[in-house]
């Protein structure tokens, strides 16, 4: 977002006494480097390491943190708290957790793979409600990472008026950034077979995913879809070659609205779009909005 790019160089200047505008500059010019794959708070994030500033020892405000952050320190407090999962790796069974933190500027998940701090969970010492302080944790895509170097600790600190909205900007493909909540208008001008494997979160039972591309006129991008997001377009029947045949032929060409994450797919170094969300066009109310 504009404001906490603003505040991101604001910080840098103020900490290099380089002025905002050449800070700018150089930002733009290593985006334009690494063809756009990386966002303006990431790029400038970049400069402020090749500025020696760093920002590791810094308690950050959640919109302050940015993909690619190795030692963040964020407090916030816990609005939403998901099962503990398990999964298997090199045949023995280990646990992953996830909860969602927020604070007055806004909210992020958090994902432990530390038994110690998962325990927190487990003896209901972390529940919802609960103010927590992170540290030396790593930022990934839209998401904060505690490994077994990093510390989650209960905190005494107030926080009142929290954002629980998640905030989700429209853009046009052309505008995507890694990491980025987005709500973008696009057709559909490829779709792929579904795909089924077996599910982590519920042995015994299969998941799903589709791979699509879309084109806004902008740009287009690869997304990928699972399950019930699936199923939100018509295709109910993920087994079915012949229910998905007709179906093809039904939503390719379509326009619709499309809300998810945008990540970086490191395999092929490209951006591609995790959809969480469809909605149909709803020609009167767009009319009213470009009205407006």
């Amino acid at each position: 977002m504009q404001e906490n790019y603003d505040k991101i160089l604001e910080k840098i200047s103020r900490i290099s006494g380089v002025e905002k505008e050449e800070l700018d500059r150089r930002v733009e010019a290593k985006r334009a480097k690494l063809s756009g794959l990386i966002s303006r708070e990431g790029a400038a994030q970049v400069i402020a390491a090749e500025l020696g500033i760093s920002f590791d020892n810094e308690k950050l405000k959640i919109n302050e943190l940015l993909p690619g952050m190795k030692k963040a320190n964020v407090i916030g407090k816990v609005i939403n708290l998901f099962p503990i999962r398990t999964f298997e790796r090199q045949g023995k069974e280990n646990k992953v957790a996830n909860f969602i933190i927020a604070d007055e500027t806004s909210n992020i998940k958090v994902v432990l793979w530390d038994t110690n701090h998962i325990d927190l969970i487990e003896k209901s010492k972390l529940e919802i409600g609960t103010v927590v302080e992170i540290i030396n944790a790593s930022v990934r895509d839209n998401e904060i990472h505690l490994g077994s170097f990093s510390e989650l600790k209960l905190s005494k600190e107030q926080l009142n008026n929290v954002k629980t909205e998640i905030v989700v900007n429209k853009k046009k493909i052309s505008e995507f950034t890694q990491g980025a909540n987005v709500k973008t208008r696009a057709f559909i001008v490829q779709i792929f077979p579904p795909r089924l494997f077996d599910s982590k979160q519920n042995p015994g039972e299969k998941g799903a995913l589709m791979n699509i591309v879309l084109d806004d006129g902008s740009e287009t991008i690869r997304a990928v879809m699972f399950g019930e997001v699936i199923n939100s377009i018509g295709i109910s029947d993920l087994e079915s070659l012949d229910h998905f045949t007709i179906k093809q032929k039904e939503l390719l060409g379509k326009e619709m609205f499309f809300s998810g994450i945008v990540r970086l797919n490191a395999y092929f170094n490209r951006l591609e779009f995790s959809v969480n969300k469809v909605e149909e066009v709803n020609i009167s109310e767009l009319i009213n909005e470009l009205e407006k």
